[in-house]
């Protein structure tokens, strides 16, 4: 089992979901999170003073997944998530020690699904 974490744009959360729909992937925690990266962020103007803004607004997505379901779900994550540019986000794969589904009291590769 492994937790499959990406932050990406709040504007390709669509496209994520759809493409992770499309490989059978359904069970998701999405967050809103700030952050900044490579991109730095930027300076703008709000009522005559200047303000540095360097968290920007990124989307995280928790994925608990079975092994065989990993490949597919970080293919399906940058299907819908790439644009080219800096600041598409990060993936990040974890091993899952253990999963307990609490309505059932399933454990392991069962409570996830």
């Amino acid at each position: 089992m492994k937790l499959v974490t990406a932050y990406i744009q709040p504007d390709r959360l669509h496209d994520v979901k759809k493409a992770l729909f499309e490989c059978e992937i359904r069970k998701m925690s999405i967050t809103n999170a700030l952050g900044c990266g490579q991109q730095g962020g930027y300076v703008e103007s709000y009522r005559g003073a200047e303000v540095e803004v360097n968290l920007l607004k990124k989307v995280r997505i928790d994925i608990g997944v079975n092994d065989e379901f990993v490949d597919r779900c970080v293919e399906a994550i940058i299907k819908g998530a790439r644009s080219g540019n800096i600041g598409d986000g990060k993936i990040f794969v974890s091993p899952l020690e253990k999963c307990i589904r609490i309505r059932t009291g399933e454990t392991g590769s069962a409570a996830i699904g």
